[in-house]
């Protein structure tokens, strides 16, 4: 140790074992950076949402190169609670285009392919109701105040057809479906593709009383937070998984739980894509 010393002394040593304490501490730092938070929306239980959404972010971390943690509250106002606090790096949410949300930041990167989103105000198919008239008065299941197709459009619809109706709220989309083929409310203001998927996995039939006009699905965004050469990564992955063979048997697979049709996978998407969710709530009576 003597020789060692007097080649090297004891100033080569302390450094040479804080550079590898520096080292190790950044490798740290930078492995926990690269795990991130992806909320998503309440639309079904949360054994169903992690059951279809599991597959789909360890497939998309793996080919960005980062860890994407699934999360969401109990209900969707606690969802949306944690998403406007930045508990999320990455949202499944269309939650957050109200006047004061939109200044958050949060940048729209991609959406689900497919046909558009349509709020409906639904009852079962045997039911003596057959006009929106018809429900006043009565209960009526939404997911939450939050929920955009499933309650804000709906419910500015009643308003403005001065239509009052007594609101339940069943926490998520599909406690409201739920709660009406329990017959315990008379209808209830549903995401139209939440409502069919629903509806053929649980064998059930309904009618529609009201349609609201089309908006764009539920988009994909990112924390201004996050690095965008990590968005971008996130992005191609979510773009390009339905053109690669294991992507899509992902795809397939999780569908297959939620009785989701084709096509299967995302598209790029950005924030002017929805700027008709922006006009909404500038002439909405809520």
């Amino acid at each position: 140790m003597k020789t060692w010393n007097r080649r090297f002394g004891r100033g080569w040593f302390m450094r040479a074992v804080l550079g590898a304490l520096l080292a190790t501490a950044a490798t740290m730092a930078n492995a926990e950076s690269q795990t991130l938070r992806f909320g998503v929306l309440n639309q079904r239980s949360p054994q169903l949402t992690a059951s279809y959404w599991n597959p789909i972010l360890e497939y998309i971390g793996r080919r960005a190169g980062v860890t994407l943690v699934l999360g969401m509250g109990k209900t969707a106002p606690e969802t949306t609670a944690m998403t406007l606090r930045g508990d999320f790096d990455f949202a499944f949410t269309n939650h957050l285009f109200t006047p004061d949300r939109d200044k958050l930041g949060w940048q729209v990167i991609a959406r689900p392919k497919g046909d558009p989103i349509i709020g409906e105000i639904v009852v079962m198919s045997d039911s003596p109701h057959r006009t929106l008239a018809s429900i006043k008065g009565q209960e009526v299941a939404f997911p939450s105040q939050e929920a955009f197709v499933g309650y804000q459009v709906p419910m500015d619809k009643l308003n403005k057809d001065a239509i009052q109706i007594k609101p339940i709220f069943a926490g998520n989309q599909e406690g409201a479906m739920g709660q009406l083929r329990a017959g315990v409310v008379a209808a209830a203001g549903v995401n139209s593709k939440v409502m069919a998927r629903f509806a053929e996995r649980e064998k059930i039939s309904y009618r529609v009383l009201w349609r609201s006009e089309n908006f764009l699905d539920i988009p994909i965004m990112a924390h201004p937070r996050v690095p965008k050469k990590t968005v971008e990564a996130v992005r191609a992955a979510l773009i390009n998984m339905a053109n690669d063979p294991e992507g899509m048997t992902v795809l397939k697979e999780v569908a297959e739980i939620i009785k989701q049709s084709p096509p299967y996978g995302f598209i790029a998407a950005e924030n002017r894509d929805y700027d008709n969710y922006r006009q909404f709530f500038r002439d909405s009576s809520l």
